[in-house]
């Protein structure tokens, strides 16, 4: 029965049938169109409200002097349970450092045909370097595009994520690149409530504390079926 329910649901999407009807079966689906039109264009076309934790598509964040938060330390790449991602560090160098540490990340590829945006790379970074957007729609149409290196995945100098020509960016997406869960969170421990736990980003500066998971419960926008 699964994959008939799979197949009515696009069905369901299609312009023959009026394509009125979001998919919120997947969470931010899109309603039909004409071939040949861009989906920005399309009356009603837009994705659902994303919650504030959403593991889309990584960014590597800067500190708000430019330099990079990525110290070549590898963590994520050895937590990685699906061994998507590559990295190498390199001495910085002293008269024009890259990163304030010692090191910095002169490679860093996220290969996302294997990437299952389970997080535990952002939870194991311990500069706050690598962080998600809100970005889960973007296709490919070769191998090589699939492969993030430090040119698509470092934000740009405004400290806004890069927008590739095959990710569909819509407005919010690349709002709080930061959200996600932490140890010091107020859902993971009550005595950080309130306590900030950010590290200054770039074209951000010091984010907010997260709110009490009773306050966020309250926000929750509950979608019906």
């Amino acid at each position: 029965m699964g994959y008939l329910e799979g197949f009515a649901v696009t069905m369901r999407q299609h312009r023959l049938f009026g394509g009125e009807r979001v998919t919120t079966e997947y969470s931010g689906g899109r309603r039909a169109k004409k071939k040949g039109t861009d989906a920005r264009d399309v009356k009603g076309d837009e994705k659902l409200p994303r919650p504030e934790r959403l593991h889309g598509r990584h960014v590597l964040n800067r500190y708000e002097d430019g330099m990079e938060k990525c110290i070549g330390c590898e963590l994520c790449a050895g937590v990685c349970p699906a061994s998507c991602i590559y990295v190498r560090g390199a001495d910085n160098d002293p008269e024009n450092p890259t990163s304030p540490g010692e090191r910095f990340g002169f490679v860093y590829e996220i290969n996302y045909l294997r990437c299952i945006h389970c997080d535990l790379c952002v939870e194991a970074c311990p500069t706050e370097a690598i962080t998600d957007s809100k970005l889960f729609e973007f296709s490919f149409t070769n191998r090589a595009d699939a492969i993030y290196t430090k040119t698509e995945l470092v934000v740009d100098d405004e400290g806004d994520p890069q927008k590739l020509p095959w990710e569909d960016w819509r407005l919010g997406d690349d709002l709080d690149t930061s959200g996600w869960m932490r140890a010091t969170a107020p859902s993971g421990d009550a005595t950080f409530e309130g306590t900030v736990g950010w590290s200054g980003e770039l074209g951000h500066g010091v984010r907010a504390p997260e709110p009490a998971q009773a306050e966020r419960d309250k926000s929750v926008r509950v979608v019906e079926r």
